[in-house]
């Protein structure tokens, strides 16, 4: 299995600006309380239209970009779940 596609065409730049809007919205109280189950939804939505902006209209943009979107979710997850174990020992 090849993975050299991922490593061409994973955008850390549309993952780091998704990871901000995801943060800002979990961290905002008036839209945590309403939209806090739709970030996946809204940060591969927005990777996506980034990935079109940045890479141009294609097919693979698009998924390439919601990906990439839908990793900076992972990411979160995976940081919050290091930070409080890392304070529970």
């Amino acid at each position: 299995m090849d993975l050299s596609v991922v490593t061409e065409n994973f955008v850390p730049v549309i993952v780091i600006a998704c990871l901000v809007v995801g943060y800002i919205i979990k961290t905002t109280p008036v839209l945590t309380n309403k939209v806090n189950d739709y970030i996946p939804l809204i940060v591969g939505l927005l990777g996506a239209i980034l990935g079109l902006v940045m890479n141009g209209f294609a097919v693979e943009s698009i998924d390439y970009g919601a990906v990439s979107g839908l990793a900076s979710t992972g990411l979160h997850q995976s940081f919050t779940r290091i930070i409080s174990q890392g304070a529970a020992e």
